[in-house]
């Protein structure tokens, strides 16, 4: 169905997209190449939203696309957004055919874009390379399909599986390059979130200092209790999302006064309603989460089936059993009861090793 050249001009296209890893959310990130003659005469991506779509650059980058193959990562929009709609762009510019890696997950748009360029004569073909988009996005997608943001959990831990000292001390039981590696994880991500256990031990700022990037990611805490010191460092930005169980007017009011935003959101157990958090998260367009939280948070998370992707960098040191762990979770009588998990890919960063894996 797609030949050799087709994966050459797609992969080139996918390449373009990945640019846009730090910059365009809350949109996906697209890339496009245009091709005449097995040439390249233009090609573009989406920087950040509210400019130009991946396709209206690779427009703009050519003279004339007339008779050109568009080569798309993602389906064009058919509908008026922050932008016009770019199906008009690619027939009004005259191209003969259009290949894309995957449809848009998007309900104003699944579809409908290929199905305009159709009425318009040109050629569609879709799948070229779509896990590779797909992976891309799986965050949009997410959001687009189950009403969620795709939830990564990210964690610290010597080669026994411990976190902290029982003490609490934390910092650094991985090596500098993990803790850069760490960085890109935030830089990407939509939102940063931690519990308040973290907040009172480390009083961490969750910004993203390792990497160039032209925005921050939104910094939510998980505080039942509303703990949180109205002085505590990551609420010096301003703009903070603190997620609730209880309704204290006076430490709500303090804590706008410097930013933040407090949202009630009580659960059945007397916490924060997480599912709910998730969900809320969404509504303002939030597509990936990291999840930096320590062992009590990261095990309510996890029983709360709402982790979608471990990434776990492991020091070669040991500190012992009395140190705390990864998460906590309640304990097995039998190892059939035991959570499976995938693991996806294994490298070594300096001298940790990063384990990425998933739920199976």
């Amino acid at each position: 169905m797609f030949s050799s050249t087709d994966y050459r001009f797609m992969a080139q296209a996918l390449r373009l997209a990945e640019k846009g890893l730090y910059s365009t959310s809350p949109n996906p990130r697209v890339g496009c190449v245009l091709v005449r003659n097995d040439q390249v005469i233009g090609s573009g991506w989406h920087e950040r939203a509210g400019g130009h779509h991946a396709e209206i650059n690779a427009l703009a980058a050519t003279g004339a696309a007339q008779g050109a193959t568009a080569y798309l990562t993602l389906e064009p929009c058919s509908h008026h957004g922050r932008t016009p709609p770019c199906t008009e762009a690619l027939i009004k510019a005259g191209i003969a055919k259009l290949i894309i890696a995957m449809e848009d997950p998007n309900p104003l748009v699944s579809g409908r874009g290929c199905a305009s360029l159709k009425a318009a004569g040109i050629e569609v073909q879709a799948g070229l390379m779509e896990a590779e988009a797909r992976a891309l996005n799986i965050g949009f997608i997410s959001r687009m399909t189950r009403g969620r943001p795709w939830i990564r959990m990210k964690i610290a831990a010597s080669l026994d599986g411990k976190t902290a000292l029982n003490n609490g001390t934390s910092q650094w039981i991985t090596g500098e390059a993990a803790r850069r590696d760490g960085h890109r994880l935030r830089a990407r991500s939509c939102a940063v979130l931690t519990g308040i256990g973290t907040v009172l031990a480390d009083d961490p700022q969750l910004t993203v200092r390792h990497v160039n990037t032209s925005r921050q990611p939104l910094r939510v805490v998980v505080d039942s209790r509303l703990d949180i010191p109205v002085d505590a460092g990551l609420l010096r930005g301003g703009g903070e999302l603190i997620f609730t169980a209880t309704a204290s007017e006076g430490k709500i009011m303090a804590l706008r006064e410097v930013g933040a935003r407090v949202i009630v959101l009580p659960g059945e157990d007397g916490g924060v309603d997480l599912a709910g958090m998730m969900r809320q998260l969404a509504d303002f367009e939030i597509n990936e989460v990291l999840i930096e939280a320590g062992f009590k948070l990261n095990g309510s998370l996890i029983n709360a089936g709402l982790v979608d992707e471990l990434v776990i960098y492991l020091a070669p040191c040991l500190v012992g059993d009395a140190a705390r762990g990864m998460m906590k979770l309640p304990e097995l009588a039998n190892l059939a009861d035991k959570r499976a998990l995938k693991i996806n890919d294994v490298r070594m960063v300096g001298a940790d090793i990063r384990l990425t894996g998933g739920f199976s």
